[in-house]
C-alpha cells in the first residue's frame, strides 16, 4: 500500500526562534503590527510504501527520531494518509 506522510517540525516553545523574530520584524516593517509573533519551522512530505498504516507510521517515527528532527531543539507531529 502507498502512503503519504505530512510532517511538521517546529522549534521548542522554550527556545528563541531567530528566524521567526526576523520575519516578525519584517512584517512590522510592512505595517502589520497586529502580527505579534511568528515561529518558523519545516514541513516535509514523504511518499512511502508499507504493508499497513501502522507500519507506515513506524517508518515515519523512525525517520523523525533518527534523522529529520533534533529533539534537543525541535518538536514534531505527523499524519500518515493512504493514497
Amino acid at each position: 500500500m502507498k502512503f503519504r506522510a505530512e510532517i511538521d517540525v517546529m522549534p521548542l516553545d522554550e527556545l528563541l526562534d531567530p528566524e521567526g523574530k526576523a520575519v516578525t520584524n519584517g512584517l512590522h516593517d510592512l505595517s502589520l503590527q497586529a502580527i505579534e509573533q511568528v515561529r518558523v519551522g519545516k514541513h516535509m512530505t514523504l511518499s512511502l510504501e508499507a504493508e499497513d498504516k501502522a507500519e507506515a507510521e513506524s517508518m515515519v517515527e523512525k525517520a523523525c527520531k533518527e534523522l529529520l528532527v533534533n529533539p534537543v531543539i525541535e518538536r514534531y507531529q505527523y499524519h500518515v494518509l493512504e493514497v
